[in-house]
């Protein structure tokens, strides 16, 4: 076979995982054809050969696939092998960077230029930088166990380029970096990069034997534990006292006596005896264990049965809200429809209203009226569905929704859940809580309400919803679903009969007064709601009414004084009380 002569280009031997610099003598060994060829087409030309790194690990087929530095040197010697290999000897002698690379027949060829070395091994700083890392590789080979000797011996007997191509080959360097240590122009500049891989490698080694220590550790605890536990329990069986017996038939008998639903109880049964199975170290047994507390504790056939009294429940509203006339008698109707029916019949009702004008006070009544168990659910800024549907059992810290933690809470299935501002839900790229809404507030739906967490159908039916808003600001199909009460802001007269028949007891009682103590005219009363308020509700108002009797306390050394609260008497607390909000409110403004 011929080769073709590359004018004033060298010849480039590929060569995987080896870096060497000039002035030592490399055996080579090749079985590679082209890389045969190589050294064959370089010693029959009586050329130089360049010992080039490369990136691939199968022999390079494109320039970019060997780097573009390599070691050029003279091919003292070859030996053909029976099998076709060659192991051939060459003598390194310059440092070179390649440039005009080209193929021919898969043999690489290049210019070359010299990278010029200034030998600055004997000097002081650059052997005590010898000796740095010298001390390094003997702190390494404690972890990988190669002999220090060798080093040593290397030392003692020869050049600066044998020492670094024996730390690189030894300490298992990088070839890119390898690479880049290769073509610096002084000794210095080498070792002070090779002494920094080194100082990397003992850092990440000790973070691995500190990893190594811990899990060891563990692993020794852990197994300490479970010979002990296993131990215990024998220990127990013998005495008649075997407590992880006595809880698994206890969960067995709580679930064949349960009153869940038939799928429910197959569903059950199945994760019992998946969590039969395992061991009581096993973290996936402990995660069986709490869903099955959890399907337990659902309140299947737990229920309010108090019967509906029409003329109680007018009284409970009557007497826990002044007003509202036309908002209580539709309330008043549902009640009806619920005691004829015996189900939670009719629309889904919905009280919009501004902040204050008692909608979710409302709700608390209606649950009182019905005898019920009652459960706030604030909606606010809620933007994952899985607020109602729950997580899958497989996530980490998963749990059931906030509607099945609710019943589980009222530990009934028929509580009053408010669903508090409705209005203000969002959404985003974890879903949309709207959609899982729009179910639950079905009635033809919700019979069949699936939880992720529980995995089985839960009845919703006899839960009584109701929503409130503060504006109208939903969608359509959101309406749809319910019936919209709107609640308007209270007149003048109004907020006198609810101050004088509700906020003034919980103002003095919130205050420490004795309402006996406290002589307020319906007059100074309408004053309060016209200079110093300005809402459709009371809350203000009855913030007002707290300051007023702050004020009076701090005048009296906090006694509370029988006192009359004229309206230059209620100009004169409640003055002093406004200014310091004005002056709060104009620092805050000047931060800002």
């Amino acid at each position: 076979m011929g080769y073709i002569y590359f004018a004033m280009k060298e010849y480039i031997l590929p060569v995987r995982d080896l870096v060497v610099h000039p002035g030592l003598t490399v055996p080579v060994y090749v079985d590679n054809p082209l890389s045969v060829a190589c050294i064959e087409a370089a010693t029959n030309n009586h050329q130089r050969i360049v010992l080039c790194p490369q990136h691939s690990w199968a022999y390079p087929s494109t320039i970019d696939d060997i780097f573009g530095t390599g070691t050029i040197g003279e091919i003292a010697q070859v030996l053909h092998m029976p099998d076709g290999a060659i192991h051939a000897i060459v003598r390194t002698t310059n440092v070179v960077n390649l440039s005009d690379i080209i193929i021919q027949n898969g043999i690489f060829s290049a210019d070359i230029s010299p990278v010029e070395l200034l030998d600055d091994s004997t000097f002081e700083q650059t052997v005590a930088l010898r000796d740095k890392v010298r001390d390094a590789m003997q702190i390494l080979s404690n972890h990988h166990k190669f002999k220090m000797e060798k080093l040593q011996a290397i030392i003692q007997n020869y050049p600066m380029p044998a020492f670094v191509d024996t730390v690189i080959q030894m300490a298992n360097i990088d070839t890119e970096i390898a690479v880049e240590i290769l073509k610096m122009k002084t000794w210095r500049e080498k070792l002070v990069t090779l002494l920094e891989q080194l100082m990397l490698s003992i850092e990440t080694e000790k973070i691995e034997a500190n990893i190594n220590r811990r899990v060891q550790n563990q692993m020794e605890n852990g197994q300490r534990q479970a010979i002990l536990q296993e131990k215990m329990r024998a220990i127990q069986k013998e005495m008649g006292e075997d407590d992880e017996e006595i809880d698994t038939t206890s969960m067995r008998k709580k679930i064949e006596n349960s009153a869940m639903s038939v799928e429910a109880k197959e569903k059950a049964m199945s994760e019992f005896k998946r969590m039969r199975t395992m061991s009581p170290m096993s973290q996936e047994g402990g995660l069986l264990k709490t869903y099955l507390d959890e399907l337990l504790a659902m309140p299947w056939d737990k229920s309010d049965t108090a019967p509906i009294d029409l003329k109680a429940a007018r009284n409970v509203l009557d007497s826990e809200h002044s007003g509202m006339t036309p908002v209580k008698e539709r309330i008043l109707e549902h009640i009806a429809v619920m005691k004829k029916t015996g189900k939670n019949r009719g629309s889904i009702l919905c009280f919009v209203g501004a902040p204050g004008v008692g909608k979710t006070s409302l709700c608390k009544s209606i649950a009182n009226a019905l005898s019920r168990k009652y459960c706030r659910i604030s909606l606010g800024g809620i933007s994952d569905e899985a607020h109602f549907r729950g997580h899958r059992k497989t996530y980490i810290g998963a749990q059931c929704g906030r509607i099945m933690d609710a019943l589980k809470r009222c530990k009934s299935n028929n509580p009053v859940i408010v669903l508090d501002e409705i209005d203000k839900m969002g959404r985003d790229w974890r879903g949309d809580p709207e959609s899982a809404l729009l179910e639950i507030l079905d009635p033809e739906q919700n019979k069949s309400f699936r939880d992720h967490y529980l995995e089985v159908d839960f009845d919703l039916s006899n839960v009584l919803f109701i929503a409130t808003s503060n504006s109208l600001n939903m969608s359509s199909a959101l309406k749809d679903r319910m019936e919209i009460i709107e609640i308007p802001g209270y007149s003048e007269q109004e907020k006198i009969q609810i101050a004088r028949e509700h906020l003034l007891k919980r103002a003095a009682e919130d205050t420490g007064w004795n309402t006996e103590n406290i002589i307020i005219s319906d007059e100074a009363i309408a004053h309060i709601i016209r200079n110093f308020t300005s809402e459709q509700g009371v809350r203000e108002l009855q913030r007002e009414i707290e300051a007023l009797l702050r004020r009076s306390l701090l005048q009296n050394d906090g006694i509370d004084v029988k006192t009359e609260f004229t309206i230059d008497k209620i100009n004169e607390l409640l003055s002093v009380h406004q200014n310091a909000n004005m002056s709060n409110k104009i620092g805050f403004s000047a931060r800002l």
